[in-house]
């Protein structure tokens, strides 16, 4: 008798012979067989046997292996015991040794091709074993995590196709910047995502602390909880076990509210008004960033760089009673921004650094105001945006003067909740979303190899969960290792695949309704204000007045689109909803991520819902005001109904904030926390970012706060009870 088992071992069988043909496969051809590899390696051959981990399994490392070559071993074990752990039937065993056994994973660093460099690998795959050769220690963890990758599940155990890998990056240097501002995220965390990241062959962290490091020369400055040195040593070292380089942004001259808010310090400022920016002329600004670079120097032992960021200087050049404005008009801003510039990157080589700036290529003489007679001090890395140049001349230009240059990857954006990854608006109108943004500049960048690396940023303006910023993070890492393919349509699709595993359903829905989300709740309130100016304001109903219950019927006539709008959007919430609990439901791996989305799903459709109980508040106050001359029980009865639905509102807001703020809360500190030993400092700066309206989460409720819903139930309660007593 032929059983189901026996159908499936004949299919599978006739599936490996039509794949074991071996010719160069596109994107397209992985993808289709069901391999969501990122990033995508330069060349693959598929073919020939597949490896079973049916069996106990011996992975082999050289005999005078690295402690970086056990480690990547070491990882690679875990990594598939891991990753089968749920198939218990299955029952994979693996030990890291020296000697090869029936079914083994060789690494080794001997027979590499010489072109693979440092970070390149090869991989082939035969019926009873798997070799990963590399020139590199880098190499061999690449070719480690990319093996991870490729494994598939099988009826009876796991296993990975025949085939042939031979890889290395377009661009070296591939960075993701983290930015944590306005939050700070736990320990455990910040292991996890330099784990994740490196795993997708992201190579550098860009770390900006801001007051999240616990400064040993200045402490007032570290928030409280800030990392110590020994907590950011501990990290750096960490990170480099992933070859993952932890390189410190500390700003300088602009974005240092975080240290120009403090007293002591705001004789420093350049505007006294402004705590944004340092003054370049004065000494005490320079003592004061040698001490920060040289505290964040001592917590990153044995990396390279040091970003010094100095970027959106607003009011540079304006100052009159420090010097600055008759500078500037000598020399320009440009020029003054340098000398800034070069006084930090001078001290900053002197004590074996390589100094790090948002600067674009040839930024000193594009710029709006040149810099005369002055220029970057040799060696200053360029990571900023902008025009690079027809054909990348102004790269190509820069690199010959001395200048490294880093890619900018376009900033994704500052939407408020989620990022516009299926769906951006720009002054009104629908524009290319983020990653057709990213991977139409960034593949490019790839091929051309003129630029020694690639930092995507993720600006913290908006206090979005770092979590949102993955699907970013990982497009960065796919181009910038192989700009030729996949096409951008194949990555998104393997991507919710490989991140969130192959049973994933609707993804790509979900992700286009929270990109268009995120708009309606930046249009709601005064949101929009915060960023982009007068836009309008929400007000709330007319209250009863008099003996007679007067109001002005104004609410649903002045906020019907909005209403109409919010009713719509109500039903898009509960499928993203849907969407989420299915996929929780079905085993989801890093599903952590879903219940962020449900918790910003909550909040939107509390947004929503306070439009439609405004609407409702007034129907209640009209109803009220109809039956003045009819029933003094039944008008009661209607304000009675108005207050139940303000309540039944506030009580709702507060069950979808602390249920917000517990979900952030299981990878990051409180916001805006205080502690006995030291109280959190807040003050507002002149960017006006979103996530600083408030020191706490409340910045993401702050608007439906100041509506001042209880302000309005104490007055109708009051006028209740006047009403009660004069007419009941």
């Amino acid at each position: 008798m032929v059983t189901l088992k026996k159908w499936y071992i004949f299919l599978s069988m006739i599936l490996f012979l039509a794949v074991s043909v071996t010719t160069e496969s596109s994107a397209t051809e992985l993808y289709s067989a069901g391999i969501n590899l990122i990033p995508y390696p330069q060349q693959v051959e598929l073919g020939g046997d597949n490896f079973m981990l049916d069996s106990k399994l011996v992975i082999v490392i050289d005999k005078n292996a690295s402690e970086a070559d056990k480690f990547a071993a070491e990882e690679l074990a875990l990594g598939i015991v891991k990753g089968w752990e749920i198939e218990k039937e299955w029952n994979v065993k693996v030990s890291v040794g020296k000697s090869a056994a029936a079914k083994s994973i060789i690494l080794t660093r001997k027979g590499a091709a010489e072109k693979l460099g440092n970070q390149g690998y090869h991989l082939s795959v035969a019926s009873n074993k798997v070799t990963i050769k590399a020139n590199g220690e880098a190499g061999l963890f690449y070719g480690t995590q990319t093996l991870l990758q490729v494994i598939q599940k099988g009826y009876h155990c796991p296993y990975v196709k025949g085939m042939e890998i031979t890889d290395w990056p377009d661009i070296e240097q591939r960075a993701v910047h983290y930015d944590t501002k306005h939050h700070q995220d736990k320990a455990e965390y910040v292991r996890s995502f330099i784990r994740d990241m490196a795993g997708y062959k992201i190579n550098m962290l860009v770390w900006e602390w801001e007051d999240k490091f616990e400064y040993p020369s200045h402490p007032e400055i570290g928030a409280p909880g800030a990392f110590t040195m020994e907590e950011m040593q501990d990290f750096t070292r960490y990170a480099r076990k992933y070859h993952v380089q932890l390189v410190p942004l500390v700003q300088g001259l602009g974005h240092v509210s975080f240290i120009l808010k403090w007293p002591q310090h705001a004789h420093l400022r350049e505007i006294a008004a402004s705590n944004w920016e340092f003054c370049p002329l004065k000494d005490g600004t320079y003592e004061l960033m040698f001490d920060l670079w040289e505290d964040a120097i001592k917590a990153t032992p044995g990396s390279e760089y040091i970003h010094i960021g100095s970027d959106e200087t607003y009011e540079v050049g304006q100052g009159v009673e420090c010097g600055c404005k008759a500078k500037a008009e000598e020399i320009g801003k440009s020029g003054l921004y340098h000398i800034f510039i070069n006084k930090a990157a001078e001290h900053l080589m002197s004590i074996g650094r390589k100094p790090m700036a948002w600067e674009r290529a040839l930024g000193w003489e594009k710029s709006r105001s040149p810099a005369k007679g002055i220029v970057p001090v040799k060696g200053l890395v360029l990571t900023e945006s902008g025009d690079y140049g027809e054909d990348y001349s102004y790269v190509i230009e820069s690199k010959k003067r001395g200048y490294p240059v880093f890619f900018y990857d376009p900033n994704p954006g500052i939407e408020h909740l989620f990022l516009p990854y299926y769906y951006k608006v720009r002054r009104g109108r629908p524009v290319d979303d983020c990653l057709v943004n990213s991977h139409r500049q960034l593949s490019s960048a790839a091929t051309a190899g003129v630029f020694d690396g690639m930092i995507n940023t993720s600006w913290d303006d908006s206090g979005l969960h770092n979590q949102v910023w993955m699907m970013a993070f990982v497009n960065s890492a796919e181009f910038s290792w192989s700009g030729a393919k996949p096409q951008l349509d194949e990555f998104r699709e393997k991507y919710f695949k490989n991140y969130y595993g192959d049973n994933v359903e609707d993804m790509s829905e979900l992700f286009t309704i929270l990109s268009k989300s995120a708009y309606y709740y930046m249009d709601t309130f005064e949101r929009n204000v915060w960023h982009h100016g007068d836009i309008g304001k929400t007000h709330l109903p007319d209250l009863p007045r008099d003996d007679s219950l007067e109001y002005d019927p104004f609410w649903r006539r002045e906020y019907k689109e909005i209403t109409d709008r919010s009713k719509a959007q109500l039903g898009e919430m509960d499928r993203a909803m849907k969407i989420c609990r299915d996929n929780l439901g079905r085993g989801v791996k890093n599903s952590y991520d879903f219940e962020i989305f449900i918790s910003l799903i909550d909040l939107l459709k509390h947004t929503c819902q306070t439009y439609l109980d405004l609407a409702k508040l007034e129907s209640a106050v009209t109803q009220a005001h109809r039956q003045r001359f009819v029933s003094h029980t039944a008008a009661y009865e209607a304000m009675e109904q108005a207050a139940a639905i303000i309540e039944k509102n506030l009580a709702e807001r507060d069950k979808v904030f602390n249920h917000l703020v517990t979900v952030f809360k299981k990878t990051s500190l409180p916001k805006g926390m205080s502690t006995a030993d030291k109280k959190y400092f807040h003050r507002q700066d002149r960017a006006r970012h979103f996530a600083n309206r408030r020191a706490d989460m409340t910045y993401l409720i702050c608007d439906e706060q100041l509506l001042d819903l209880e302000g309005y139930l104490k007055k109708l309660r009051e006028y209740m009870a006047w009403y009660k007593e004069t007419f009941l």
